[in-house]
């Protein structure tokens, strides 16, 4: 193998340990940088009890990063309760729509990072930004708040097309999402240590 290619583990980490120690954690690392990056103050995440949705409620936990966690089952909300998230917000409970806009107004979470890619649900969380947004504007416009509100799809749980029903005002985008192009970035900001430990977790 390419000496590029490799990744040197801690004495006593497992296979295991070295197979779950890149992907996952760089990105839900990559997800809090690219929130500071970009001037949001904090993060709304889908599929949120998943490996990395846990390892990211970590992250926001230890830095001080409120974060909006939408996960699809009642036992998913207790899980991430567990490990001390704050705003749980379940898509199957019939109050969600309205869970999740003021676990927003509590937040002012204004990046998504969506791993579900398909249907309404992203376009759910803008809409419900911007209603967030509006609950503290000063003055009204016809174009929407101007608070900017940023999308990133980083999954395809749901490969069918993702809709986009326009009540979120101007002030928006919708983008991808990917590690690859986010490594560079988060080596010069951490200046090459992830700070990563197989053995210990995040």
């Amino acid at each position: 193998m390419r000496a590029a290619d490799c990744l040197p583990l801690p004495a006593g980490a497992t296979a295991a340990d070295g197979a779950s120690c890149f992907v996952n954690p760089l990105t839900a690392l990559g997800m809090v940088e690219t929130m500071r990056a970009e001037g949001h103050k904090a993060i709304v995440h889908t599929a949120a009890a998943s490996n990395l949705g846990q390892m990211l409620v970590k992250i926001c936990l230890k830095d001080g990063v409120p974060l909006v966690n939408v996960v699809r089952k009642p036992d998913q909300v207790a899980l991430l309760r567990d490990l001390g998230a704050k705003h749980v917000v379940d898509t199957s409970a019939s109050a969600f729509f309205e869970d999740l806009t003021n676990a927003l107004v509590a937040t002012n979470a204004t990046i998504a990072f969506d791993a579900i890619g398909g249907g309404k649900l992203g376009s759910q969380i803008l809409t419900a930004m911007e209603i967030a947004a509006n609950k503290n504007a000063t003055s009204y416009s016809r174009y929407g708040s101007t608070t900017f509100k940023q999308l990133y799809i980083y999954g395809g749980l749901d490969v069918s097309p993702t809709e986009l029903a326009r009540s979120f005002g101007f002030s928006w985008a919708v983008g991808g999402f990917l590690l690859t192009p986010m490594s560079a970035y988060l080596k010069r900001a951490t200046g090459d240590k992830y700070l990563i430990d197989p053995n210990k977790g995040l």
